[in-house]
């Protein structure tokens, strides 16, 4: 490979995990804003939202930012032993870079503007805001300075500057980390999921079974006529399932967290085609749902 086609695969991959990196840092950010500040205007999706902006980012820059760092690293070097390759390729890239990344930003900043003007709250337009500035600026000065050659008399600063922007980096990943589930706990909060589906399907296979022979089943395996019973997830208290009397009926299951929002859902077909709403709403431990059968 020759020196020119060096320089520009080094430039180009630093640039592109930078803005990968930049992209990452601004969305972990804005999801512990979102998180920081609640608005009673949003729902729990909110919450979901920013935990998973939050995951992704944390994973985008743990594995981009010190890429970015290497090939930055090995992209000066290249360009101290062959300046006249570096100018003559890998200059105008940046340049390019800096149009084309610059106008991402700022398509966010608008997009933080809109959200601000649909009603979000004040204190989160005003962090989310600053936060785009100081990116913008601090990614874009360097790069100013760079295709003008600074850097290259000035290397010490240059290194100060890295380790400068690392140190932010550990900042917004400790806030991230801070404000995220740990893996435990959303590996759990999953399990509750799928246990609150687990109990929609024995509901409608009581219903059902409910509709054809005029009485509850008197168990959850006379509901499911031979077929599997759903079990508790990772060895969690099993399913209960209590007549109460004629038409009524409680679901117990053993949940690790309260649920977050409302869980309310069309939980089974009535004989007229409407579909009846169920509250699934729980706490942390064993929780019953009450059922009475239309």
């Amino acid at each position: 490979m020759s020196d020119t086609a060096r320089n520009f695969a080094l430039q180009l991959g630093s640039l592109i995990a930078l803005y990968i990196s930049l992209a990452a840092a601004i969305a972990v950010i804005f999801a512990v804003i979102t998180i920081a500040f609640p608005d009673a205007a949003e729902g729990y999706w909110a919450y979901d939202s920013a935990q998973s902006g939050i995951r992704f980012g944390i994973a985008s820059l743990i594995v981009f930012f010190p890429a970015y760092l290497v090939l930055t690293r090995l992209s000066n070097k290249a360009r101290r032993s062959d300046k006249g390759s570096y100018t003559k390729v890998t200059k105008w890239l940046v340049y390019l870079s800096l149009v084309v990344g610059g106008g991402i930003l700022l398509g966010d900043l608008v997009a933080v503007i809109m959200t601000y003007l649909n009603g979000e709250l004040t204190t989160r337009f005003v962090f989310k805001a600053l936060a785009l500035f100081v990116v913008i600026n601090a990614a874009s000065s360097y790069y100013v300075k760079d295709v003008r050659g600074y850097w290259d008399k000035h290397e010490k600063q240059s290194i100060f500057y890295g380790a400068v922007a690392t140190l932010c980096v550990l900042i917004v990943l400790g806030f991230g980390f801070s404000y995220s589930d740990s893996p435990s706990q959303v590996r759990e909060m999953r399990i509750d999921t799928e246990q609150v589906n687990d109990l929609q399907s024995i509901e409608w296979r009581i219903y059902e079974y409910y509709d054809v022979n005029g009485v509850l089943p008197e168990t959850m395996e006379a509901a499911f006529r031979g077929l599997e019973v759903p079990e508790a997830r990772d060895g969690r208290t099993a399913y209960e399932y209590r007549v109460v009397d004629g038409t009524t009926y409680e679901l117990c299951a053993t949940f690790a967290y309260p649920s977050r929002g409302d869980m309310s859902h069309g939980s089974y077909v009535a004989i007229d085609g409407m579909k009846a709403v169920q509250s699934w709403d729980h706490g942390e431990g064993e929780t019953c749902f009450e059922r009475v059968v239309e």
